[in-house]
């Protein structure tokens, strides 16, 4: 069983502090460290080993919905733009990352890949702290 396994049954089971919402397609959570605010994660339901496991409408909602994440991103957050990522390799079930990037991250992470960053030093969600953002994605 992967953390994407864990962390989907926990929001099934409403167990998960991070859960943002839930999606056509799955759950969106905060990722556990905030390196920049807002790094959402998509996390599919069911989970699936890859995208190519998703067919047809599955896989459209699914990237869909990672594409809504970063427009409500964008809309509620200074950010310049959105990073998304696919990749399974550390937890081989199928996530997408939604990286907000901002134009005043330091001068030398700004056009580094989000995996530059030192994440053990990042900050960890607070359901509490991040609760104005929540409320702001959600709406959108």
């Amino acid at each position: 069983m992967t953390a994407i396994h864990r962390d989907v049954a926990a929001a099934r089971a409403g167990r998960e502090p991070r859960v943002l919402a839930r999606l056509a397609s799955g759950w969106a959570v905060f990722g556990a460290q905030q390196f920049v605010r807002g790094y959402l994660l998509l996390l599919p339901d069911p989970v699936v080993p890859q995208l190519n496991s998703l067919e047809g409408v599955a896989r459209v909602q699914f990237l869909a919905d990672m594409a809504r994440l970063g427009d409500a991103l964008l809309a509620v957050t200074a950010a310049a733009r959105i990073n998304y990522a696919i990749f399974g390799n550390v937890e081989p079930a199928l996530h997408a990352h939604v990286i907000p990037r901002y134009l005043d991250e330091p001068a030398d992470l700004i056009k580094a890949n989000p995996w530059a960053y030192d994440w053990s030093a990042a900050p960890r969600f607070e359901p509490g702290g991040d609760g104005d953002l929540a409320r702001a994605i959600r709406a959108r």
